[in-house]
């Protein structure tokens, strides 16, 4: 009679540490889900700010040119509603605290696909934030129309940018230049939205900005094939831009010339 103890070819050992390795693993993720879901719900809370900034423009000066108009203060109306959506931001930034305090304990790499869509879109308020004068990080000037840098973003998010040396949590270059991405989408339904409201200067101010950000991705020798794939498109919204501001031209709406070169 064979021993009770004894086991066949395979040891049940060997699978009972894997099990013990895939309840680790889902615990890890059952934590960071929590924390991704109020991640999750914040940004959902912000994006109503995108249609509040577009109904904020009016056009208070539409006899300015396009260098009066980066001279001259924002409207304050603009101004408020992107000091609230910078209030609101500051939830997420807190969240995403949190976040890369679990994170950081484990491989960035193994659980990082479980939050990026939530950092790029944290990163695209940032950024358009930026673009609209906020932000004004020290030694910033503040002025609309600029771009913040990666390790701006970084900085406003708390979180360090580009880790090589270190498996830790961390703003990637991928998840900026997605971010990049949606703010030249979400500017080219700016540019449209600003010409119904009487904003006939700020399309100019956009098509110079999207035409310098599309040149910079050109430059680009990008490896990641979804963020290849979407620097595709980028050029299908600087034709759009360039359509507004050409029927803006065709119609007098714009004085020839005041176009950025």
């Amino acid at each position: 009679m064979a021993d009770s103890t004894s086991f066949g070819m395979v040891n049940p050992a060997i699978f009972e540490h894997l099990q013990a390795k895939i309840d680790e693993d889902a615990q890890v993720r059952e934590e960071l889900k929590n924390i991704l879901q109020t991640l999750e719900k914040q940004g959902a809370r912000f994006t109503p700010y995108f249609q509040w900034i577009t109904d904020s423009l009016k056009a208070e000066q539409p006899s300015l040119s396009y260098q009066e108009l980066i001279r001259y203060p924002r409207p304050d109306v603009l101004q408020s509603t992107v000091e609230d959506a910078e209030r609101s931001l500051s939830e997420q930034v807190e969240t995403i605290g949190k976040l890369a305090t679990v994170a950081s304990r484990y491989p960035y790499y193994k659980y990082n696909g479980m939050w990026t869509r939530d950092i790029q879109t944290a990163c695209l308020a940032i950024v358009f934030c930026g673009w609209l004068g906020g932000f004004a990080v020290e030694g910033g000037d503040g002025k609309p129309g600029r771009l913040l840098t990666i390790e701006e973003v970084g900085q406003i998010l708390n979180v360090p940018v580009n880790l090589k040396d270190q498996d830790a949590f961390h703003l990637t270059i991928e998840e900026y230049l997605q971010s990049l991405i949606s703010l030249i989408e979400e500017l080219a339904r700016l540019a449209v939205n600003a010409v119904t409201l009487g904003d006939y200067h700020r399309p100019l101010q956009i098509s110079q900005f999207v035409k310098d950000l599309h040149a910079g991705f050109q430059i680009l020798n990008l490896k990641n094939d979804s963020l290849r794939r979407r620097s595709d498109s980028i050029k299908y919204n600087v034709k759009k831009i360039e359509d507004v501001v050409y029927d803006l031209s065709l119609r007098n709406l714009i004085q020839r010339g005041t176009a950025p070169t």
